[in-house]
C-alpha cells in the first residue's frame, strides 16, 4: 500500500509517544486491531474516505467503535485524527505504523509465493531459514499461486528470490531460444 508523507508523521508521532509511555508492545497490538477492523469493512473504508460525511459523524464512530477496544494512548490518537479530519487516511497510518514498528524492532516482512498451501511446519521451516539468511526476525505472508507449478519465490523489500517451477521453465526457454537462433 501507498503510504502518504503525512500518514508516516502520523504513524512516526504515535511510536514515539508509545515509547515515552512504555507502551510499544500494546500500541502495536491495537493498531493491529484498528487495520484489522478497517480491511474487513468495506463499508467502513467507504464512509472514513466519503467527503460527502460530516467530520463530527466520522468521529462519534470511531470513537464508538473503539473506545474500550485499544489503549487509552491508541484511543485518544484515533480521536485526534478524527478531530484532524484525517480519517480519509486513517488505514494508511495503520499500515505505516506497522512499517515503522518493524523497522523499530528488527523485524522483516516477507511474501512467500508457493504452488500449494503450506503447513504450519513448513512455514516454520521457511521462517527459520529467513531468519538464518537475514539474521533478523521475519513475520511472512503466504500467498498461493497456482501457476508457479511448484518451488517458491521470496519477496523481501525490493529483493525477490525466485526458486519457482515456473520460474526455471523461463530460463530454461530462454536458453533454447537464444541457442537456437545462434
Amino acid at each position: 500500500m501507498l503510504v502518504s508523507k503525512a500518514a508516516r508523521r502520523y504513524a512516526t508521532a504515535l511510536l514515539e509517544l508509545a515509547k515515552e509511555q512504555d507502551a510499544v508492545e500494546r500500541t502495536f497490538e491495537d493498531v493491529q486491531v484498528i487495520k484489522d477492523t478497517i480491511e474487513d469493512s468495506r463499508e467502513l473504508q467507504l464512509f472514513l474516505k466519503s467527503p460527502i460525511i460530516k467530520p463530527d459523524k466520522k468521529v462519534n464512530a470511531l470513537e464508538a467503535l473503539f473506545e474500550g477496544k485499544v489503549s487509552e494512548l491508541v484511543y485518544k490518537f484515533i480521536t485526534l485524527i478524527a478531530r484532524k479530519n484525517r480519517q480519509n487516511i486513517l488505514d494508511e497510518i495503520t499500515h505505516a505504523f506497522i512499517d515503522i514498528y518493524n523497522e523499530f524492532a528488527g523485524i522483516l516482512e516477507a511474501e512467500v509465493f508457493v504452488a500449494n498451501k503450506m503447513d504450519d511446519k513448513q512455514k516454520e521451516q521457511v521462517i527459520k531459514k529467513l531468519e538464518d539468511v537475514t539474521g533478523k526476525k521475519v513475520n511472512i505472508t503466504v500467498k498461493v499461486q497456482e501457476d508457479l507449478k511448484g518451488g517458491m519465490a521470496v519477496k523481501i523489500a525490493d529483493t525477490v528470490i525466485d526458486g519457482t517451477i515456473k520460474h526455471k521453465l523461463e530460463q530454461l526457454e530462454d536458453v533454447f531460444l537464444n541457442t537456437a537462433t545462434e
